[in-house]
Order: structure tokens, then sequence, then C-alpha cells
């Protein structure tokens, strides 16, 4: 198995350890598409802002296109340096080297609003580089239930809770339709969007619904706005759920959509039920492997995704090695590479694995084992990321399209 060389080698590590705040991170968020999360000043951490936390920007641009996400640790070894004019270095402070780098850049939409006063960053579209994801229903209700006293929700996600985003979004708990004046926001957006920043992929998503029927009927309404409003012919992908066999029939026959994407999350059925209670009870391991099956019949290899957290099975809870985690993995990515599916590893990044202090270590092994492996498993299945559904410029957690890239310029 070959280990992780070059930009793939250096995005790992940085994903893994993080980036300490500097003055130079700071001012890189002026310019810069600001972070989900803020920085947060550990206890005795120089704080120069005086508040405990600071917003700092969301992605690192390489100057070979390497996209990395940015996670802040005050513990990391990594830093910031410079500023826009004189541009930005990566500094690793335990042997001096540095990368020149760049932020992905704070574009007028983002600071722009439709025409009934709505900032476009709330309208239900964001970027990762040059894809842009539409989500007008972020609201997952399995964060509503609750089963002998275990939440539905994913462990991993923190994200579909129902709060104000549903809100300014008009998403109602059971209302499966998409209310009209969201979609005019989306068309506002998407316009805005396209015109100032290159998109090269459009991904459709949203909050699950415990009836994968009116899940399938949602997304077919989206997905045909999108069909209409999407002018330049841009890519879309399906993120739906695991709909049923005669709905993924339906967005092939209408040719809503060139990819489809349901996110299995975690291979193996007890993983899967742990992980993913809200998706074990409603749709089902099996049921969520034949979906993705169909799709196949349908899109045809290599154009059929599903999604996979890497990491959350190190959480103590699951008792797993990271050598063992990462077969599990490597199993799981050569089943479905044989069915003509692509799993797409995300790193994640567990709150309470911050706090152990192997976590770094544990996690970059599996990760780099994981991804290498996988790279192997992919070129035997003669399968590659399709550049309409995902490119290295848009993979900010991501390593298969980098692979694939170093691959290719090694041949």
């Amino acid at each position: 198995m070959d280990k992780l060389t070059g930009s793939p080698a250096l995005k790992v590590q940085v994903m893994c350890e993080g980036i300490r705040y500097t003055d130079a991170l700071g001012r890189a968020a002026l310019h810069s598409m600001p972070n989900y999360y803020p920085y947060r000043f550990k206890e005795g951490e120089h704080d120069p802002t005086g508040k405990g936390v600071a917003t700092i920007p969301y992605l690192i641009n390489m100057r070979d296109g390497t996209e990395i996400r940015i996670l802040g640790s005050g513990d990391s070894p990594w830093h910031v340096e410079g500023d826009q004019g004189r541009g930005y270095q990566l500094v690793d402070d335990r042997n001096g080297s540095s990368v020149p780098i760049e932020f992905e850049k704070l574009q007028p939409w983002m600071t722009q609003k439709t025409a009934d006063g709505l900032p476009f960053p709330q309208a239900g579209v964001t970027t990762h580089g040059d894809m842009l994801v539409i989500n007008v229903a972020p609201g997952c209700e399995y964060f509503l239930h609750k089963h002998d006293g275990q939440s539905m929700r994913c462990a991993f996600c923190a994200y579909g809770a129902p709060d104000e985003r549903t809100a300014h979004l008009g998403q109602k708990p059971g209302q499966v339709e998409i209310p009209q004046p969201t979609l005019e926001r989306v068309r506002e957006a998407l316009a805005a969007v396209i015109g100032q920043t290159e998109i090269r992929h459009i991904y459709l998503v949203g909050g699950s619904l415990t009836d994968s029927r009116k899940e399938g009927e949602r997304f077919l309404q989206l997905a045909r706005f999108v069909k209409q409003a999407n002018t330049r012919g841009i890519p879309v992908a399906l993120g739906s759920g695991a709909i049923p066999d005669d709905m993924i029939a339906q967005f092939h026959a209408e040719q809503l959509v060139q990819f489809v994407c349901f996110n299995l999350e975690m291979w193996s059925e007890p993983l899967f039920a742990k992980v993913c209670p809200g998706k074990n009870r409603y749709v089902g391991y099996h049921r969520w492997i034949e979906a993705l099956e169909t799709a196949v019949r349908h899109f045809g290899r290599g154009n059929v995704y599903t999604a996979m957290v890497a990491g959350i099975e190190l959480e103590p809870e699951h008792g797993l090695e990271w050598q063992e985690a990462a077969r599990i993995a490597l199993e799981g990515a050569e089943d479905l590479c044989r069915r003509g599916i692509i799993p797409i590893y995300s790193l994640v990044w567990p709150v309470g694995g911050r706090d152990r202090p192997d976590y770094h270590a544990r996690i970059r092994s599996y990760f780099e084992q994981l991804i290498a492996g996988y790279r192997e498993i992919r070129q035997r299945h003669g399968l590659e990321v399709s550049p309409g559904f995902m490119c290295h410029r848009c993979a900010y957690m991501q390593l298969e399209c980098d692979m694939d890239r170093a691959a290719r310029a090694a041949a």
C-alpha cells in the first residue's frame, strides 16, 4: 500500500492537526469566506480579541488547487503568517518549513440580498470551492424522534436540528412541499453565485424525512425547479436519502440529475445501526444498499456515490482500534465498488475525540490507510470520481479527487 505523499499527505496532516490562531489568520478572515465554526481559544492561549472566539477563514487553497477545510486548534503545530498584499504562508513549527497558500475569497454574493431582503447565504445556497450546494429544507425529522430514549439523529450530525434556518426558509415539520417564495430566492441566489464565481457542480441536499416516498416527492419538486433555473446546464447531483426505486427511475426518466449520492455514512450493519439510528429504523441498511444498486442500473457505474463519515467509528463507545476501523471501511469500499457504487470518505472531527491525547495520531493513521488503500480498490474496479460530480476544487474534506489527480500526474 503506497504511503501518501505531496499535497494529499499535507492535506491529511493539516485537517487532523488543525491550525493555531495568529493575527495573520484573523486578518485573512476579513477578506475570506468565513468558517462556520469560530476559532475557540483554549484556556491560557493568547486571545487578542478578548472574546474567547474569533472568526477565521473556512478553506485554504494551495497553489496546485488542493482545498483544505480549516480546523482551529490551539494545540496545533501549524500557524499562518503574512497578509493579503505579500501573500500567506502556512508554517510548521516543528521544522520551520512553509507552504504558500491562499484562502477561499469572500465573494460579493455573500453580502448581497434577495429582492425581499433575505441575505443570499440564508436563502438555501452555499459553496465549497466550485460546488454549489442547494439546501432549502435543512431541518431533519430524525432530530424530532426518539425510540427507547435514543435520538434518531445520526451521531456525527449537529447540522440538521430544526432552528432559525428552517424558519426563514419556510420549512415546517410535516410539510413536504417547498414554498414557492423559497424557490424564487434560490433562483436569485443561483444567478448571483454563478455570475460571480466558477461553479462546475450543483448538489441537492436536505434534511431527511421519516417517510422516504415523501422525501422523494420533495426532491422531485426541487430538482424540477433547478433544472429550469440552471440555464448553464451545470451537472446536478441528487443528495437525498434512499428513496423508492420508482422515484429513482423518475429522476432518470426526466433527466433531472446526472449523478446520485445516497449517503450510507457507515459500512457494516452494526455500526450503521449505532451511528445512523434513524436511517436504520426508517429505511434500513440493506434497503439503502438496494437503492444505490437501483441507481446504478439507471445512471450507470461511476455515476452513483455514497458519502461516508470517516473516523466516527473511533469514538470510545464503538471499541475499535484504528487498524480494525480501517479494515472494516476498506472492506466496505471493496464491496461497494464491486457494485459500481463509489464511496466518498469525509474526515469527521468528533468533538469528544479532541480531548483525547492520542486522537490526532489515531485519526490520521486511520485516514491515511483508508485513503491509500481505497485508491488501489478503485483502480482495480476501473472507477474514478467523475469531474462532473466532484473535483479537487470542491473536495474540502475528501481525498479521492486529490489522489486521482496525483496518480494521473505520476503516470
